[in-house]
């Protein structure tokens, strides 16, 4: 496989209004996406989001009501899927139980009539970029999970596609195995430069492997961003909710300041109050510290509590504080023995701090994406 001539294939995606009706229902309502050239971007959302409604319209699986999809300058949306040059891993896989790994690997090639001469060598170099050297010979069901996964991104990738679809392909794998994939996928995403688009509904999975995130619901992109800045400043309370662990509390916004539980919030100096009106603070147990007090509080937004539970999960301990008004915020930290003297025990008065720099808020709009 050669990797100049793969990079030189990479073709951006640009989707435009795209439209897809299952009777009164809108799998997609009017997306607008562009995908760069060379990039890894995940589709991102719950069961029955429309990323893989829309994963599919790419593809060609799917035929949209309306709409415009195009592999760099070229309309594709009437293209059926073999004339797409596009490389598929489907979540089953989808491999040929009566082939071996060599005729699994080497049936695009053969559909496409590529001289034998060539076949058997680039078979050889897509089994290497996937670490199965000299497994052509086994059968399928002599293989593990993970080997079974390779197999099929070797096939998607052995015709040198200018776009990779991937829909949720580590969805069968254990945990460990799956963590692992993640990291080889991405290498392999570097060094072979295809446009990738890869579908997925664990939030960590995306984080971890994406150049940007399209976090979708309701048929919609909510937000289109890095990894980093979908974690950090959320669009709205579906991203933030659905993106790592969550707790909202009402802020009432005037005059350009922001109040929370009777107190002025502390804000980042780049962060604006827009307009009047409630807003949400977010809350994330990563970003919280438990207190000796508040005078422990320098440049902290503080809030006072009872501890209502304490939960050891290995690397990090949970525990849950339940606020004033009654909210139960969760605080994790590290299991060091310090931390754990600190700690007080359950019902006992806790003191939360928050890092002004870590006060984000975000607008309160429940229904963000739903209906039309």
């Amino acid at each position: 496989m050669n990797q100049t001539r793969s990079h030189t294939a990479a073709l951006p995606i640009t989707i435009r209004r795209l439209t897809k009706r299952y009777g009164p229902l809108y799998a997609l309502d009017r997306v607008d996406l562009d995908v760069r050239s060379g990039e890894f971007l995940t589709l991102l959302g719950p069961s029955g989001s429309g990323k893989t409604t829309l994963l599919m319209a790419l593809a060609g699986f799917t035929r949209p009501d309306d709409g415009s999809i195009r592999f760099g300058t070229e309309e594709v949306i009437r293209r059926p899927p073999h004339k797409r040059d596009v490389g598929m891993v489907f979540q089953n896989y989808a491999l040929f139980p009566h082939m071996n790994v060599q005729a699994n690997i080497s049936f695009p090639l053969r559909l496409r009539k590529v001289p034998a001469r060539d076949i058997d060598e680039r078979v050889r170099e897509a089994l290497a970029r996937v670490q199965l050297e000299g497994l052509g010979e086994r059968r399928i069901d002599q293989l593990s999970g993970g080997q079974r996964q390779r197999v099929a991104l070797a096939r998607a990738i052995v015709f040198e596609p200018r776009v990779l679809l991937m829909d949720e392909p580590l969805s069968a794998l254990d945990k460990k195995l799956r963590e692992h994939m993640q990291i080889e996928l991405r290498r392999l995403h570097e060094s072979l430069g295809m446009t990738t688009v890869y579908v997925t509904h664990d939030q960590r999975e995306a984080l971890t492997m994406s150049d940007r995130v399209a976090v979708i619901n309701f048929g919609r992109v909510m937000q289109l961003d890095t990894p980093r800045k979908i974690y950090d400043l959320p669009a709205n309370k579906f991203v933030a909710d659905f993106i790592g662990e969550s707790t909202f509390l009402p802020v009432e916004a005037s005059s350009g300041k922001a109040w929370c539980q009777g107190r002025e919030l502390l804000l980042a100096d780049s962060v604006s109050v827009g307009g009047t009106g409630r807003q949400l603070l977010m809350l994330r147990p990563e970003r919280l510290k438990l207190l000796p007090d508040e005078d422990a509080a320098d440049d902290m937004n503080v809030f006072r509590g009872t501890v209502a539970q304490i939960a050891f999960q290995g690397e990090s301990m949970l525990v849950v504080v339940r606020l004033e008004d009654g909210t139960e915020v969760g605080v994790r930290g590290v299991t060091r023995q310090q931390e754990m003297a600190a700690v007080p025990e359950v019902g006992g008065h806790a003191v939360l701090g928050l890092d002004r720099r870590d006060t984000v808020l975000i607008p309160d709009d429940d229904d963000a994406g739903g209906g039309r």
